[in-house]
């Protein structure tokens, strides 16, 4: 355990495999621990299983219905509100009234999710590509979700400014904006509630939980699962991640 420590620093502080692979070899490495794959093998093959899962995870939510069809995924309303949407759908007088609209509403938001995905593909890839090699190898040995925590970080300034216009697009075509928050101004402020009166904004944190979510799915299927790693590069890589466990 001391050696892998001890090789574990050395690791981000060498510039090239031949000085990281001298190292282990004086604190014996051997064939079984670090020394088993390269920096670039390392890199490589992280990178190799984040484009799986991103361009899985994007297609998945970006396909229709993938949202608004997905029990794990689906934006509602929010919740502060959800009890007086339950009251107009059991009136059967409010339900005809405010339903189709509220309706219409869950429909925008969800579609507009769901267009968004092909916004985060060229984000999440660039990401993955100028991501440097000490980052791969500590996401290798990272454990689950390392890589869509990376992600996250990297990407969700960039995804916000790209999701918002496409989710106000869809929201747009049913004239949610001035109406709803008025009623929820005004409902803040009658019953000191904090209803979310941007749907825009809020329809896209959803869109963006869920495409994380979803991303870190399919990671750490890759980890799990050894036939989920489809090349012989993942197989390497993640099943010397499992060695160091």
């Amino acid at each position: 355990m001391k050696k892998f420590i001890l090789a574990s620093v050395v690791l981000f502080t060498m510039s090239s495999c031949d000085e990281i692979l001298d190292v282990l070899t004086a604190t014996g490495g051997g064939t079984n621990g670090i020394a088993s794959i390269s920096q670039n093998e390392a890199a490589s093959g992280l990178k190799q299983a984040l484009e799986k899962g991103v361009l899985t995870g994007t297609s998945f939510l970006g396909k229709k219905d993938g949202f608004l069809k997905n029990e794990a995924y689906k934006i509602l309303l929010p919740a502060e509100v959800q009890d007086a949407v339950t009251k107009i759908r059991a009136n059967p007088i409010a339900n005809a009234l405010a339903g189709p609209y509220l309706g219409k509403v869950e429909v925008a938001m969800n579609t507009g999710a769901e267009n968004a995905m092909a916004e985060a593909k060229p984000i999440f890839i660039n990401a993955i590509k100028s991501m440097s090699i000490s980052d791969a190898i500590s996401i290798v040995t990272g454990g689950e979700g390392a890589g869509t925590a990376y992600l996250k970080r990297a990407t969700s300034a960039s995804l916000k400014s790209k999701f918002t216009p496409v989710i106000t697009q869809a929201m747009e075509k049913v004239n949610i904006k001035d109406p709803w928050e008025k009623v929820t101004t005004g409902y803040n402020m009658v019953m000191g509630k904090k209803v979310q009166t941007d749907l825009n904004a809020y329809a896209t944190e959803k869109a963006m939980t869920a495409l994380f979510s979803q991303v870190k799915q399919e990671e750490d299927k890759i980890r799990a699962n050894p036939i989920a790693r489809s090349t012989d590069l993942l197989k390497k890589v993640f099943g010397y991640a499992d060695a160091q466990k």
